[in-house]
């Protein structure tokens, strides 16, 4: 297949060439500043040349936006915003626009449109729109608007011959550098990774290959449209997320954090405690009945794998510790 990838430089999108272009596909990389073979300028707002690559390709994966890993200042989170919906409403006009359109188009969206909840997990039928929780900053119930009008950008695109799913994805866990993991995993190998703010707060998740298989799936699956949920089936506490991966690398001990603790951490690393705090307790619905196999299902057993391909990359035995 030709598979186009818009704002496909990133991590997530590094995952899906990595193994769509090992399995033999053509993948062509849409971004504002190419520099390998395979990927085409665009600028992610507006129609250009970059509509050739997308007439006559069978699949879109639209990953384009501004990443979350930022101080949510009223700036970045317009421009969260407007990167999201402008590139949704783009490649849609691109789809509408091609004489040979491709038969799927999916769009990445996020778990972060449900409530801060500890109670029940969310799944697409049952799952709970976060925005009125009581309690929360208001910032968050921001984050959640942009998960919604990301996904009704694509729901709104005229594109009849093309099917349309979006990606309510959980973080993907991968070993490369610069990934959630890789921040994760560093703060365990320094003893920091304990409880924050308690650590009652849900982690979902979703190891890359997985990530990879239910995409390859959903692109086969052409009784599926709509929002489907990219998560493994046993989201967890933070505090137990954190303490399986400290006990994969091998670290005893990790100090916990106060919110305010949080909140410097997350300063000094121009990140967000949004991040940290927010429970998102997502489960794959759509995915579990539709009959998707998960390779993995548990946090332990996926915590161990990647840690493994961690060692290996860094040139460390299995007796290595810190």
């Amino acid at each position: 297949m030709k598979i186009v990838i818009p704002g496909g430089t990133g991590q997530v999108g590094a995952v899906l060439k990595r193994a769509l272009g090992g399995a033999g596909h053509e993948v062509v990389i849409l971004t504002r500043q190419p520099k390998r073979e395979g990927e085409v300028q665009w600028d992610g707002r507006t129609l250009g040349p970059w509509t050739a690559a997308v007439d006559g390709s069978d699949v879109v994966i639209n990953l384009a936006g501004r990443s979350v890993s930022c101080r949510y200042t009223a700036a970045n989170l317009q421009e969260m915003m407007d990167s999201r919906v402008d590139s949704a409403r783009v490649v849609g006009a691109a789809i509408a626009g091609a004489a040979r359109p491709p038969r799927v188009w999916l769009q990445m969206s996020t778990a972060t449109v449900y409530a801060h909840r500890f109670d029940a997990p969310n799944d697409e039928a049952t799952g709970v729109t976060g925005g009125t929780e009581p309690g929360v900053p208001d910032y968050w119930a921001y984050s959640v608007e942009i998960a919604k009008a990301w996904e009704q950008a694509q729901r709104q695109a005229e594109t009849p011959a093309t099917r349309k799913v979006a990606l309510r994805s959980a973080m993907v866990m991968s070993p490369d550098p610069g990934g959630v993991f890789a921040v994760l995993l560093g703060l365990a190998r320094l003893g920091l990774g304990g409880p924050v703010a308690g650590g009652a707060q849900y982690v979902s998740w979703i190891h890359e290959h997985d990530f990879v298989r239910a995409v390859e799936f959903l692109i086969d699956r052409g009784d599926i449209a709509g929002p489907v949920h990219l998560a493994a089936p046993h989201p967890l506490p933070q505090r137990a997320f954190m303490r399986t991966l400290r006990s994969a690398w091998g670290v005893p001990v990790g100090l916990p954090a106060t919110k305010w603790m949080a909140e410097v951490g997350a300063f000094a690393l121009r990140t967000d405690t949004e991040l940290l705090l927010k429970s998102r307790r997502v489960v794959p619905g759509r995915l579990d009945q539709a009959g998707f196999d998960f390779q993995y299902t548990q946090w332990p057993q996926a915590a161990d794998e990647l840690v493994r391909r961690v060692r290996e990359r860094v040139g460390r035995g299995p007796a290595a510790r810190r």
